[in-house]
């Protein structure tokens, strides 16, 4: 059996799987596997490091013939020509997030490119609809990183954005196999986005530490910190977080100060490790194309077991 909905044919891709634009981590090595298995892969912008990521992409043209995209993450980017930039490497596919789909989407659209915005909620959802968006990355709380202070839940949010809009629509927060896109896609949407798992994978570039830490974690093994700052983050658990949790009044967003030497050098404690409430779920280490295989037969078999149980 395969996919056919509006997701694989606007994006050109086998598995309706995206995998999410994490800083530093969504750049060739990894997102060249996952447009490699049938996925569509995503190139970050969010590190700011404009003349890295145009090496980058340059890497996956010679990585992969397959589709790939690039998400402009307004917060965090600072050139004025960032959608210029995007254009001059002639990508076909962008997502906006953290900021206004005013801000991008006009001139994403004049340029003939495809946009989907992130939102995180039904209101930011009819405002990135109104602003002509393609489609929508709809984000549950569950979902590791940057966040919104007043979260909700996939369960929720999914579901009430794809009952008042017409757009196609990428699940995000909480998705890790078949299982759970069968359940995003009786929700409504048409594809989800994966972030923990996938860096979690054996492409991941970051250090082993944080993949085993993803690994060894429980279900109550996040933190949001931030709940009374902007932005929120969910994050991986350590002694750092769980003391960071109970300071209230400090936004943490400074906390990423020694990032590389969490994201490459292993030391847990050095900054803060996004991550979604999935890693709960994730025991081991795998390959990007064996995580797309798993995921399309488990939901393939999901459905027809659903099938054969409950109807008649």
């Amino acid at each position: 059996m395969r996919f056919d909905n509006r997701i694989t044919q606007l994006l050109g891709i086998e598995i309706p799987v995206v995998q999410a634009p994490m800083g530093w981590i969504a750049r060739s090595q990894l997102a060249s596997a996952v447009s490699n298995a049938g996925g569509l892969g995503i190139i970050e912008t969010s590190s700011g490091e404009l003349d890295a990521i145009r090496e980058e992409i340059q890497k996956m043209r010679k990585l992969t013939d397959k589709p790939f995209g690039v998400n402009i993450a307004q917060a965090h980017v600072k050139d004025p020509n960032i959608v210029e930039f995007v254009v001059d490497q002639g990508v076909k596919f962008v997502t906006t997030s953290a900021g206004s789909p005013e801000r991008y989407t006009e001139q994403i659209k004049a340029a003939g490119l495809t946009v989907f915005h992130v939102v995180p909620s039904l209101k930011a959802a009819l405002k990135a609809v109104e602003c002509g968006v393609d489609g929508l990355v709809v984000e549950g709380g569950e979902g590791g990183g940057f966040k919104n202070v007043r979260e909700v839940a996939s369960m929720v949010l999914l579901p009430l954005v794809c009952s008042k809009v017409d757009v196609p629509i990428i699940a995000a927060g909480g998705y890790v196999d078949g299982r759970s896109m069968a359940a995003a896609f009786a929700l409504g949407a048409e594809a989800v986005q994966m972030g923990t798992r996938m860096v979690s994978s054996a492409e991941s570039p970051i250090h082993d530490n944080w993949k085993q830490a993803v690994v060894e974690a429980q279900d109550t093994d996040t933190v949001v910190l931030n709940r009374q700052q902007s932005p929120a983050l969910r994050v991986l658990r350590t002694e750092r977080t769980t003391r960071l949790e109970k300071e209230l009044e400090t936004n943490h967003v400074g906390e990423f100060g020694r990032a590389m030497d969490l994201y490459f050098g292993g030391d847990m404690e050095a900054s803060i490790a996004l991550s979604g409430q999935v890693c709960g779920r994730i025991d081991s280490v795998k390959p990007v194309a064996q995580v797309l295989s798993e995921v399309r037969d488990e939901f393939f078999q999901c459905l027809d077991e659903m099938s054969n149980r409950y109807l008649a």
